[in-house]
């Protein structure tokens, strides 16, 4: 009952212009306890979720006056909330094109309900997230929400990243991503298992979204992303942050 009551106090903003779909969104999303905000068009979802600032968003790439894509990207400069791309186009482009601009997670239509409901729920949880313990290993400073390791400084209740004491703005996924990373420096950790622990589920889905995330990351921590020296890559295996400096 306290989880159902926990997501009655969410807001979901569908994005959508064909109503069907936004009806059978809205019926389900409703009917798990979510209330919900409907935009048919781009410019339209812009200025409701700037004014009414959802918990979570649906959004459709293909939509009339401005497409999904400049959609996900105006309202990530405004607000960090999780978008979750809804698309009839099962092309790679799409997909990653979308990440890059700050979305969350994708699922390509057709869509069982069942599915996009336990992607919404991972990804509000996620978003949701306090502070993990964090893992002490030699070498590094932890003191309470905060870890250092090298360069590198996260302040977990702020969600602040800093590198060589400069603040860098990372959005809040790409920012869970380097804090798993960086709570165990120098394990390697797979793509799968950062798929499962950050996006918070386990399916068979698109690996190149950890891809695409780190990338991310490393164009905004990193002097160079083509050498690396914080985030690293274990050919083959995954990611760590790299403990010798």
């Amino acid at each position: 009952m306290e989880d159902l009551q926990e997501r009655e106090k969410k807001t979901i903003l569908v994005v959508d212009d064909e109503k069907p779909i936004v009806d059978i969104l809205l019926y389900n999303l409703e009917k798990e306890g979510y209330d919900t905000l409907e935009a048919n068009d781009g410019i339209a979802a812009v200025d409701l979720a700037l004014d009414k600032k959802p918990d979570l968003i649906l959004l459709d790439i293909m939509l009339p006056k401005m497409d999904g894509l400049t959609v996900c990207k105006r309202i990530k400069q405004s607000l960090n909330v999780p978008i979750l791309m809804l698309t009839a186009k099962d092309e790679e482009i799409d997909k990653i094109l979308g990440l890059e601009l700050g979305a969350d997670d994708y699922i390509t239509k057709p869509f069982s309900v069942r599915e996009l409901m336990a992607r919404i729920k991972a990804n509000l949880r996620k978003f949701e997230a306090t502070s993990s313990e964090i893992i002490d290993t030699k070498g590094n400073e932890k003191s309470g929400n905060k870890i250092k390791i090298g360069p590198l400084s996260l302040d977990f209740e702020k969600f602040e990243v800093r590198v060589n004491d400069k603040v860098v703005d990372l959005t809040l996924r790409e920012f869970e991503v380097l804090k798993y990373l960086a709570t165990q420096p120098g394990q390697v950790v797979t793509r799968e298992l950062l798929l499962e622990k950050v996006w918070g589920y386990e399916y068979y889905g698109d690996i190149r979204t950890v891809d695409v995330t780190v990338r991310r990351i490393r164009e905004k921590i990193e002097k160079d992303t083509s050498n690396p020296k914080i985030l690293i890559t274990k050919r083959g295996v995954g990611y760590y942050i790299a403990t010798d400096y």
